[in-house]
């Protein structure tokens, strides 16, 4: 298993990103509650991290604090509940939202994340209150790699990230229209659609 990576940080387009270890470049999957606390480009970071592997795939998660994999590893043990959607939870709301939704038993805000019906939210409900439980969680820079990197569009990043989150593309679409400003990176522009999806914006 691998737990951890410390390296550079190469590329970061949510929800993947490169990581540079001792020359070996690791693509990893992340939630955007990770993606906002990343560095630039080109600066050193340590990620914690989740292998999942698969007879087709291996895929490996990265988190910005062991608290977010400990979250993604126990909604993994929720019937129902894969990586994706495990994925899209921890991107829609931090580990201390998820948690009050959990200890308010608010199944609405749950059923805004993709993936999550009304049965599945009540099921993560039942279930998550009681492994928190048994968890004891009831309270719960550097220089730039040579060469110039590509120009990314911080909207059309956005857009890609919330589909690939499970949003449909229609939606995911206007929704950054309505909150994309020049001055926004994509992880802001992110940040701002997944509050306006959730019913959680200023």
């Amino acid at each position: 298993m691998i737990a951890q990576l410390r390296g550079k940080l190469l590329e970061k387009r949510p929800p993947n990103l490169i990581v540079d270890v001792m020359g070996v470049g690791y693509e990893l999957e992340a939630p955007m509650t990770t993606f906002y606390d990343l560095p630039a480009p080109g600066a050193d970071v340590v990620l914690h991290t989740h292998l999942v592997v698969r007879e087709d795939a291996q895929r490996l998660f990265a988190f910005s604090r062991p608290r977010q994999r400990d979250l993604f590893r126990t909604l993994l043990r929720v019937n129902g509940v894969g990586p994706r959607v495990a994925l899209a939870i921890l991107s829609g709301l931090s580990t201390d939202e998820f948690i009050a939704c959990m200890t308010d038993q608010d199944v609405d805000r749950l059923t805004r994340v993709p993936g999550i019906g009304r049965k599945t939210a009540q099921r993560l409900i039942v279930e998550m209150r009681d492994r928190l439980a048994e968890a004891g969680d009831s309270g719960l820079a550097a220089q730039p790699q040579p060469g110039t990197p590509p120009r990314t569009d911080p909207v059309a990043d956005a857009v890609s990230a919330l589909i690939a989150l499970g949003y449909k593309p229609v939606e995911a679409s206007r929704v950054v229209r309505n909150v994309a400003a020049e001055d926004l990176t994509s992880e802001e522009i992110i940040r701002h659609a997944l509050q306006s999806l959730s019913g959680t914006a200023p």
